[in-house]
């Protein structure tokens, strides 16, 4: 990367940093361009060179929120088992992420600007996310740990609506509250174990339904 382009991704770097600070304060919806360029020290005209309008704003937001959800779930699942046990440890990273961001997380799990759509490019990572967990669920069916009607959209859908519900509940009524101390946040494990017994192969048994506190 010549001077330049570094010297661009570090205004655009800035940008979105006063950018997420502004969604903390205000919520995502007060986002404005003028706000932005304002923070950084530059002209709002000038900010239009690196995003050509508000939603190009939002769609980089997504895009970096994004990117740091996945990984802070793939680093907390390297280590974990196939199956059942690495989504256990997804669903805590997810939850403990979106408990320390909740503004990227509102833009990612929540239609708070209703006239925004991520871009295709943007929604491709989500995409793939998305596949990953498919693959996960396939992985614990072939384990034996969950049934084979794990291996299907319902089921993917339904893991999206629990995690998602635990995340927005946390965010709603108990903003501010890390992971451990919060009053939704807290039911991760259970809400996870709700979704396991639901898919639970008799035949495995229990041995990995409940494993958080």
């Amino acid at each position: 990367m010549d001077r330049i382009a570094r010297r661009r991704q570090a205004v655009m770097d800035e940008a979105l940093t006063h950018a997420i600070d502004i969604m903390t304060e205000k919520g995502v919806g007060g986002l404005t361009v003028v706000e932005v360029a304002r923070r950084s020290g530059i002209r709002g005209p000038s900010l239009y060179k690196y995003f050509d309008s508000l939603h190009a704003l939002y769609d980089s937001l997504f895009a970096r929120g994004l990117q740091a959800q996945l990984g802070a779930v793939r680093a907390a699942t390297a280590d974990a088992e196939p199956g059942v046990m690495r989504m256990r440890a997804a669903a805590q990273a997810l939850v403990r992420w979106a408990s320390a961001n909740p503004a990227l997380a509102q833009l990612l799990f929540w239609r708070v600007v209703p006239s925004f759509t991520p871009s295709p490019t943007t929604l491709a990572a989500s995409s793939q996310d998305m596949a990953e967990l498919r693959a996960e669920l396939r992985e614990a069916v072939a384990r034996g740990e969950l049934r084979p009607e794990a291996d299907t959209q319902e089921a993917l859908r339904l893991w999206t609506v629990v995690l998602s519900g635990v995340i927005s509940q946390q965010m709603a009524n108990d903003p501010g509250a890390t992971y451990e101390e919060g009053t939704f946040s807290q039911l991760t494990d259970r809400a996870v174990d709700l979704f396991i017994t639901t898919y639970q192969n008799p035949i495995a048994g229990g041995p990995h339904a409940t494993t958080g506190p």
